[in-house]
């Protein structure tokens, strides 16, 4: 069956939360500027997999309607009840660019002790590429959770500051070896010199774990061969 605005509506009207689902994942197969107007309705609808669903496509369609899609991101970070929703808005806000929204995202991590909030908007920060994010970041390096340290060195890496770089150093013998590793890619990303910047991937280039110590030595060997 080929997949219309019409049979997509249809599906999204029904009362079976099964039905709007399909209905919200096949929204991708159409236009953006068609599938937009669809969501709207949809981001506050009853179900919460539904609005999850919904919002979790704002970070595709949304260019059809940047201001609307800021105002419903925006909304949904500070105003939906569950935090799989919430995580899915910060996300959005990230894939679309939309810097005109990190005083919210900053608002929102100081406001949650959900790690899977956090680590959203952390996680987010380094694609949204604002420059006001690096205080944020150095916070998250701080946080009590694996997972958000490690979202925050990549964001760091991203963000290419290379004021980060000294931030990174105390995360060399970080106790989770996701975080070393990418302690390591980010200190390739920032394309780092000087001896603390050496210190650091010699460690990591001894580090137990493989896949640190390539990372450390491939870094370590792209940055002799740039010199």
């Amino acid at each position: 069956m080929s997949v219309t605005p019409e049979s997509v509506q249809q599906l999204l009207d029904s009362e079976n939360y099964g039905d709007r689902l399909r209905g919200v994942n096949m929204l991708r197969l159409l236009d953006p500027a068609v599938a937009f107007p669809k969501i709207e309705g949809l981001v506050n609808d009853g179900n919460v997999r539904v609005r999850y669903a919904a919002v979790s496509q704002l970070s595709t369609v949304g260019e059809a309607d940047r201001e609307q899609s800021l105002q419903i991101l925006r909304d949904r970070l500070e105003n939906d009840p569950e935090i799989d929703v919430k995580a899915a808005a910060a996300d959005g806000i990230g894939a679309l660019h939309l810097t005109e929204a990190y005083p919210d995202l900053e608002q929102a991590y100081g406001n949650t002790q959900e790690w899977l909030l956090q680590m959203s908007i952390v996680a987010t920060l380094g694609e949204l590429g604002d420059p006001r994010a690096l205080s944020l970041l150095q916070q998250a390096l701080d946080s009590s959770t694996d997972l958000v340290r490690a979202a925050a060195v990549s964001s760091l890496g991203e963000l290419g500051n290379t004021e980060a770089v000294e931030l990174l150093f105390p995360l060399v013998d970080d106790p989770d070896w996701q975080v070393r590793h990418r302690v390591a890619q980010a200190l390739h990303r920032l394309g780092a010199e000087g001896e603390g910047v050496k210190s650091a991937l010699n460690r990591l280039a001894q580090d137990p774990v493989e896949q640190v110590a390539i990372a450390a030595q491939n870094t370590y060997s792209a940055s002799r061969g740039n010199g």
